[in-house]
């Protein structure tokens, strides 16, 4: 007789949850006659452009990058790591806010320097804001292929004649490609699933297209089109499902030392980006602030989103346990573990449209808190099983079993041994969760209930009314909140370090 896991019925309910959305879409679009038309032949050129033009450019500034950061020896590295990674901290949303601001006649650039500039807006604006703040994906993917490389192939072309460059351009970049393509599939889905860069820069994609028929009661239509935003979507996850990354035994480092000029030359290169990405936004908020102060700001939206925030990373860790502990367990369980996944490749829209149904169906959710929150963990709960789960699979299974030898239960082994030591875990998939849930804007704009204005939505509303000066404090905030996310990410890559150079 087959013994099923403890953790395997509980792992299977959140599981079927996960995929929840997707039943509710198929049948809220059910009753959409219009499937496809010249609208939606637009709508899907915008949106493939939009990708397109991210993921290459991304490409184009991530990949050198990745190599001056890996390779090249020069004063304070990892400061410069943190500064060439610092818009992850920085939502896609708040970049596009500020640059929209910033140029064209009449912005800000214009009124404080007199110096007018063309707008930024459509596919253009767009793009330049996503390519912005994506490019730190390909660059830490391809980063990490190249810190896994050991540098004696690079050295044996050298030996051979073949200059650094074409060393580069044909022994490392081959053997990075994987890390590329994993980045560069990162970026894509980023740039499905954002809504608030192309409603701020006004380019019809999926996302804001969504959103509009949400705003005008319709649903089916807005189903509709969240499933063809889900097939795209899908198509790249099956290709991120392809991408393997290269096994090598690790070895030393390539190590190159610029002269001074060199390195001067580096720094004209990136700091264009870094003046756009990071300078740029942090310098119109200052300038807002110190104009506006905290005017129209309370407290409240501060609060609310902590509020929520918690209640989703405190509940997400709790699902996560179960599920974390069934992929450990089996095969079965690592099938439910890879549904859970679905919900992070649904974008926040599309999301948001499937439970405003369901809470149109159960009035007792529709505009709640807890309808909210549930969204939160179904977007975010990878985040968290994939944190509990690496901490779970790195421990002494012996311990366990003293314990069990020792006359503990299986629940009591599981609460005094295997749940203590996964604390850690939990508590960085908490952070995870909560960071992001922080920053989420379109499934909360959808389901945040009367009155329920969190950091993001009230970022939103004043970008809707005009009153740009009154962004920095919530904009601020928001920078705060995600720049403790990237510290927690880049922090994890440094133990990552030190743990194959101690080897």
């Amino acid at each position: 007789m087959t013994h099923w896991p403890r953790s395997y019925p509980l792992a299977a309910l959140i599981a079927l949850l996960a995929i929840l959305p997707i039943g509710v879409l198929f049948d809220l679009a059910a009753s959409e006659a219009q499937f496809f038309d010249a609208h939606n032949l637009r709508v899907l050129t915008n949106t493939l452009l939009l990708m397109v033009f991210t993921v290459l450019g991304s490409v184009l500034i991530g990949v050198p990058l990745a190599f001056v950061t890996a390779y090249v020896q020069f004063p304070m590295r990892r400061l410069w790591l943190v500064i060439l990674a610092a818009p992850l901290a920085i939502p896609s949303y708040i970049g596009a806010f500020t640059i929209y601001a910033a140029f064209g006649r009449g912005g800000e650039i214009h009124n404080l320097l007199g110096i007018p500039l063309p707008a930024m807006d459509g596919l253009l604006g767009a793009s330049l804001v996503m390519i912005l703040y994506s490019y730190p994906f390909v660059m830490l993917t391809t980063r990490a292929s190249l810190l896994s490389l050991d540098a004696s192939l690079v050295n044996a072309a050298r030996t051979l004649g073949m200059s650094l460059e074409m060393s580069l351009l044909k022994v490392v970049l081959p053997r990075v490609a994987t890390g590329i393509a994993a980045g560069g599939l990162l970026v894509a889905l980023y740039t499905l699933s954002d809504f608030g860069t192309p409603a701020i820069m006004r380019l019809d994609t999926f996302t804001r297209v969504i959103f509009v028929e949400y705003n005008a009661f319709g649903l089916s239509q807005a189903a509709m089109l969240s499933l063809q935003l889900l097939a795209i979507v899908g198509l790249v996850l099956f290709l991120e499902s392809r991408v393997r990354g290269s096994r090598e035994k690790p070895g030393r480092h390539l190590t190159l030392w610029p002269n001074s000029w060199q390195r001067w030359m580096i720094g004209v290169a990136v700091s264009p980006v870094i003046l756009l990405a990071v300078v740029l936004p942090l310098a119109i908020f200052a300038v807002w602030l110190a104009r506006e102060g905290n005017a129209g700001f309370d407290l409240r939206y501060a609060w609310n989103s902590v509020h929520a925030s918690f209640l989703a990373a405190a509940c997400a860790v709790v699902l996560a346990i179960p599920v974390a502990h069934a992929a450990i367990a089996g095969r079965a369980g690592r099938i439910m573990e890879r549904v859970t996944y679905f919900g992070f490749g649904v974008p926040g829209i599309v999301m948001g449209t499937a439970l405003v149904y369901v809470g149109l169906k159960l009035p007792f959710l529709y505009q709640t808190l807890g309808l909210l929150v549930l969204c939160y963990v179904l977007r975010f709960l990878p985040l968290a099983v994939s944190s509990v789960r690496s901490t779970a699979e790195g421990l002494d299974s012996s311990l366990v079993k003293a314990a069990r030898v020792l006359g503990a239960s299986p629940r009591e082994a599981f609460q005094r041994v295997t749940l203590p030591l996964t604390m850690r875990g939990m508590i960085a998939g908490a952070a995870l969760v909560f960071l992001e849930a922080m920053r989420e804007l379109p499934a909360t704009l959808m389901l945040g209930p009367t009155g329920f204005e969190t950091l993001a939505t009230y970022l939103w509303r004043v970008y809707e009314a005009g009153y740009f000066g009154r962004a920095a404090i919530p904009g601020l905030l928001l920078v705060l909140m995600s720049a403790l996310g990237l510290a927690l990410m880049l922090s994890g890559e440094r133990r990552a370090e030190l743990e194959v150079s101690g080897k």
